[in-house]
Parts: C-alpha cells; sequence; structure tokens
C-alpha cells in the first residue's frame, strides 16, 4: 500500500512538472543550452550608468555567467580556443546580452550532450 502511494506520488510529480512548462519557457531553455555550447551568436555589452558609457563590448559565440560577485564571459574564437573574461559587479554596471542571429531550436525536442573529456579523467601514465 506504501509503494503504491509512492509511485503515484511520485507520478503525480512528474506529470505536474511536464505540463507546467510552456512552449516558451522550453525554447527559452533550449536557446540557453544552445548559447553555453557556443552554438548562438551574441553581443555582451557592460554599461556604466554613471558615466554613460561601454565598459566592455565582446561580439562572438559566448557564454555568460551571472555569479553575485562577477560577470565570467567564456568567448569561442575562429581557431577553436576559449578565452574567459572577467569583470566584478557593481551598483552601476549593467551588463547586457543581446542574441545577434536567430537559431531554430525545437520545442518537443531535447538534447543531452555528453563530454567524455569531462566525464573520463586524463589520466597521465608513466
Amino acid at each position: 500500500m506504501k509503494k503504491a502511494f509512492i509511485a503515484i506520488l511520485v507520478a503525480v510529480v512528474i506529470a505536474v512538472s511536464i505540463t507546467g512548462c510552456t512552449e516558451a519557457e522550453v525554447a527559452s531553455n533550449n536557446l540557453s543550452k544552445e548559447a553555453d555550447q557556443f552554438n548562438v551568436y551574441r553581443r555582451v555589452v557592460f554599461y556604466n550608468g554613471i558615466t554613460d558609457q561601454y565598459i566592455l563590448e565582446i561580439d562572438g559565440y559566448c557564454s555568460v555567467e551571472f555569479l553575485t560577485d562577477k560577470f565570467v564571459v567564456t568567448v569561442k574564437t575562429d581557431d577553436g580556443k576559449y578565452m574567459k573574461h572577467y569583470l566584478g559587479r557593481a551598483d552601476n554596471v549593467f551588463p547586457f546580452v543581446e542574441q545577434l542571429d536567430s537559431r531554430g531550436v525545437s520545442t518537443r525536442q531535447y538534447k543531452v550532450i555528453f563530454r567524455p573529456s569531462v566525464i573520463i579523467p586524463d589520466i597521465d601514465l608513466k
């Protein structure tokens, strides 16, 4: 009896979580995943509200992290290498991320990406 109740409860929670997502939320989530995989061309601008000037502008295939104490932008260069830029968070600095090209993402399918280099450690045998 107890196992059946738990199974029904789990099924209800899964059903509610699946049906609770709107098409816009799924598309937004998929776009964010595509951007984090460096598949979306973006412009990232850091604007100083006091001086009315840009502090930093980055155009390219980039992933953006908004942490509590800083902003981190990782950019994939044309030769397949990566560069990371940090900007400390301040009261007068406002980040703006603009998607510069459209991206066709599915609202009905999902993609799982495995990175073997992350899952399997690089072991140096001597």
